[in-house]
């Protein structure tokens, strides 16, 4: 787990060190630095690092190191420290402004056992870009994504794929069986609990949308495979199958991130951009306490999100000890802005046992109140 992330001179990011945690809520308005946080994990992975840090590569394209050193920077030097559970390193690159490459200060020689940390690990790690998967009924898979590497592809893309190869494993954290698993057999009165991965899957998406369940079927000799939503009918099983298309972007948004934090193991690390775009306020919320349920079990969680509800949940979360206090903090970016630079100013945010935040930093969740106040 990443335990220490500090980052000098990049974009609007002037110096920060963040004490990170298992699940780590990224709160502000656009254009305060928040995507610069989550990019800077994005490039480090996908760099080789001896080289330098790679700037334009399969996750991540940001220009030339013009576009990404902080503009204000007293040293043209860009500056990472990380400090994981084992081990850590700090990285100098130095600038060299039309370049796509920030090539290290010096030397960089790093112990191999460095690199099998979870922001390296081939089947450890998950992106989830915003701009995800819009609803479509075809689907691609990919083997060396899936199979290979556990990867639903940065835009969800290959999660139909995930499904049909991983569903019919089960789920092993108790925290994340939905309580409608749960089921009395009828001769032997014994409880019995479906904790596949595709019935659980199918058991939380019907908290963003009641009695929804995704199916999803290979289509014959070729590379492809077909999604489809379906709703349970009372008393006549299920209704007729749709296409995505029909249904929402709500659901196909959010199936991605919920297969994820179901599918997380212990160890893994998770990035996603906005788990609740398309989703209904108290589907946010739900989501939230998923996300957190999901953290609880030794899984680093990073999100994103711009949802005075999915942060809700989360504190919900903690007052219903879902997930323990000390394992969760936030970030709230705004911008500072003096006679001769502007820079993010990040506060760091506990959680108590309440669900009580420490500070309320000014437009971080009042907007519910400023407009019903125009109201009155």
């Amino acid at each position: 787990m990443i335990e220490t992330l500090e980052i000098k001179n990049f974009k609007s990011i002037k110096k920060k060190r963040f004490g990170l945690r298992n699940l780590n809520l990224l709160l502000g308005l656009n254009g305060m630095g928040k995507s610069s946080f989550i990019q800077i994990l994005l490039l480090l992975r996908q760099s080789t690092l001896q080289e330098g840090l790679r700037l334009n590569a399969n996750l991540v394209s940001i220009g030339n190191a013009r576009d990404a050193l902080y503009q204000y920077a007293k040293e043209e030097k860009l500056g990472i420290f990380l400090a994981f559970t084992h081990g850590k390193q700090q990285f100098i690159f130095d600038f060299k402004a039309e370049s796509d490459l920030f090539p290290p200060s010096e030397n960089i020689e790093l112990d191999p056992q460095f690199f099998k940390q979870s922001l390296w690990d081939n089947d450890s790690f998950q992106y989830l870009n915003a701009n995800r998967q819009e609803p479509t009924s075809i689907h691609r898979k990919s083997y060396s994504d899936v199979v290979s590497r556990r990867h639903l592809g940065s835009f969800g893309q290959y999660t139909a794929h995930f499904l049909e190869v991983y569903g019919p494993i089960e789920v092993k954290a108790d925290n994340l069986i939905h309580p409608k698993s749960y089921i009395q057999d009828p001769v032997t009165g014994q409880k019995i609990v479906n904790r596949t991965l595709f019935n659980q899957v199918n058991l939380w998406l019907g908290e963003i949308s009641p009695g929804v369940r995704v199916q999803v079927t290979s289509i014959q000799n070729t590379e492809r495979i077909q999604v489809e939503f379906e709703y349970l009918q009372p008393n006549f099983g299920t209704t007729n199958r749709f296409k995505p298309e029909n249904v929402g972007f709500g659901i196909s948004y959010v199936l991605p991130v919920v297969v994820s934090l179901l599918a997380a193991r212990p160890g893994d690390l998770l990035v996603i951009e906005n788990p609740e775009s398309h989703i209904h306020p108290r589907g946010q919320a739900e989501l939230g306490k998923l996300v957190a349920s999901a953290a609880a079990n030794d899984v680093q969680i990073i999100v994103e999100t711009h949802s005075d509800h999915f942060v809700n949940g989360v504190r919900v979360a903690v007052k219903e000890g879902l997930i323990e206090r000390s394992k969760a903090v936030l970030f709230y970016f705004e911008k500072t802005v003096t006679a001769n630079e502007q820079f993010s100013k990040i506060t760091d945010i506990e959680i108590d046992s309440r669900g009580e935040l420490s500070a309320y930093p000014e437009n971080m969740m009042d907007e519910w109140s400023n407009q019903l106040i125009k109201l009155v």
